[in-house]
């Protein structure tokens, strides 16, 4: 297992649905990078998923991360609903099809190797990371004015 990294995520949108983004800060030691990105059409929630996959598609190899997100809708849907969506065929408990299966499925595979300890903050408390995970989000925005920055830690 490689050095543990700290994950800051967070998604934004422009109505719902409208041009969305997602950010993301890492950090492993003393370093730091920023990462985001959008689309011109989607949800805050698919903006949300799309960070903590990007976080975690940005890894080399299995790594201990710490991801914080101040999404309920990921904190719940890792915590509590993803095992049993897999077990009922990506359907809910009432028997309907999972929205956003595709980018579930894809978290689903980008957690694998990976020592993964999840954090839930309140969104936009003055939390400094998550600020600045939202700032990110914000800039990938299609139409923004934003930088689209990548890179892999």
């Amino acid at each position: 297992m490689s050095e543990s990294v700290q994950a800051f995520t967070d998604g934004a949108c422009k109505g719902n649905p409208g041009p969305g983004g997602w950010g993301v800060l890492l950090r492993w030691g003393a370093a730091e990078k920023e990462l985001c990105g959008g689309e011109r059409e989607t949800t805050n929630n698919r903006m949300e998923l799309m960070a903590v996959i990007v976080a975690l598609e940005s890894l080399q190899g299995p790594t201990r991360i710490e991801i914080t997100t101040d999404s309920q809708y990921v904190k719940r849907g890792v915590g509590e609903w993803m095992s049993n969506w897999k077990r009922n065929g990506w359907r809910t408990a009432n028997r309907q099809p999972v929205k956003n299966r595709d980018l579930w499925e894809r978290l689903d595979a980008a957690l694998g190797g990976h020592e993964v300890l999840w954090r839930w903050v309140r969104g936009h408390t003055g939390h400094p990371e998550n600020e600045r995970a939202d700032r990110l989000a914000n800039q990938g925005v299609p139409g923004s004015g934003g930088r689209n920055a990548s890179g892999r830690p």
